[in-house]
């Protein structure tokens, strides 16, 4: 496909699937009207999910500048994204710095004329970061559409008081011994379950989740071409197979993932391990509150390194302050913004130089056992070889294969019916 056929699809993808992506203008909050003021703002507004650990950052920010940041935190993807898509429909209430996670930057970059073109407000950074980061932020007509945050490194966190009283060692070298496979993963599962009668893992999509990103440089629900390969790419299909395998072993407590019961499961021990990227540290310490600080640790992951997850920070067009809202989010992806944001709650660094701070890798997370998670996380991020999203990959990863799933560990679907499920839905799903 050629570059003018493929924006072409691009224009007609995005009038099919994002109609409501009107480029209107509007800034963060209610103001009306974009476009870049030059005036300096009392208040920059800035939205990201999950926990990006910019809350001592944009105070130090207020600091600097005198501008007053407002931090709006959605927990989930699910809810964030919707809210920026209505945000960007109304030409309403887009704040002035938005993260866009991997699972749904290509959506946006359907319209890029939605997002401000940040090299020339930040200059070229391209040396700055992972070259292969940096360019996937980049947008089909070139502009630097997001500059990047953080990686999804992969580990598994597990809870050192459950799996001693299964009597399984729980030094993190020798957990990381037990499971150099996923199938070694499953065998200590099922002697965790013989020995406790519980479940040892949240549910079967923790695997599918970080075996399909340790596909290095597969094509998952798309090809490079963005068509719709969901039932014939041989990663999926592996990544479907291990979920259904830690299913039928019997060993998940089968909850849903981002659920409040799977909030409350870190919390209650209703699960001794899950996977865990970078950037779910925060969230896992966050859910399992200050009395089970020092219970959790972090292992390797089965089947070596892997990226789940990870973002960039757009401006939208919307913005009254397109030059001051460049700045705050190169301050928030700098050296040490980066470093910061990795000890405040877990996003692994995509600064090169991040990366080789010695506080960076010298770091220990005192709330996981003083696991090094610095040189944990950071010996693995030149082993990461990204995996190709397409504009849909998370509605088809959250409305097709994960219910899919859940449906088979739960009992509802036999495996054929499951896979069933989970093809037509993804072909709904990821339809332009």
């Amino acid at each position: 496909m050629s570059v003018s056929t493929r924006r072409r699809r691009y224009a007609a993808v995005a009038l099919a699937t994002v109609a409501a992506l009107a480029t209107t203008t509007a800034c963060g909050d209610d103001n009306e009207g974009g476009g870049d003021t030059g005036a300096k703002p009392e208040k920059l507004v800035v939205d990201t999910f999950g926990e990006a650990g910019y809350e001592d950052l944009v105070k130090q920010y207020e600091q600097q500048t005198g501008i007053k940041i407002e931090l709006r935190k959605v927990a989930q993807l699910n809810e964030f994204r919707p809210r920026v898509v209505r945000s960007l429909a109304t030409g309403k209430g887009a704040a002035d710095v938005i993260m866009l996670e991997e699972g749904i930057l290509n959506e946006f970059k359907l319209n890029p004329n939605n997002w401000v073109d940040l090299a020339p407000l930040v200059g070229d950074l391209s040396k700055d970061y992972l070259s292969w980061k940096y360019e996937l932020g980049k947008a089909p007509d070139g502009r630097l559409m997001g500059v990047p945050t953080d990686v999804g490194s992969l580990g598994i966190c597990y809870r050192t008081d459950l799996f001693k009283a299964a009597n399984l060692p729980t030094d993190r070298e020798q957990v990381s011994a037990l499971w150099p496979t996923w199938d070694k993963f499953i065998e200590t599962g099922k002697q965790y379950k013989q020995a406790t009668g519980k479940a040892f893992v949240d549910s079967d999509t923790m695997a599918v989740n970080a075996v399909m990103f340790q596909q290095k440089g597969a094509d998952l629900f798309f090809d490079k071409e963005d068509k719709m390969i969901a039932d014939t790419s041989p990663a999926v299909k592996a990544a479907w197979d291990q979920a259904i395998a830690l299913a039928d072993a019997g060993i998940t407590a089968k909850i849903t993932t981002w659920s409040p019961e799977w909030n409350a499961g870190f919390k209650q021990g209703t699960f001794a391990a899950t996977a865990c990227p970078s950037w779910m540290l925060g969230i896992a310490e966050s859910n399992s509150g200050p009395e089970n600080a020092g219970k959790w640790d972090l292992a390797a992951v089965p089947g070596g390194a892997g990226n789940w997850g990870g973002s960039w920070l757009g401006v939208p067009t919307q913005s009254k302050y397109q030059t001051e809202a460049a700045k705050l989010a190169a301050f928030l992806t700098n050296t040490a913004g980066q470093v910061a944001a990795f000890k405040k709650s877990g996003p692994l660094p995509t600064n090169l130089k991040a990366l080789e701070d010695p506080s960076f890798i010298s770091y220990t997370n005192k709330y996981f056992s003083d696991a090094p998670t610095g040189k944990i996380f950071g010996e693995s991020v030149q082993a990461i070889v990204p995996t190709h999203l397409g504009p849909k990959h998370q509605a088809v990863k959250e409305n097709a294969m994960e219910p899919a799933l859940r449906a088979y560990e739960t009992g509802q679907l036999d495996k054929a019916k499951a896979w069933e499920q989970f093809t037509k839905d993804a072909a709904t799903q990821g339809a332009f």
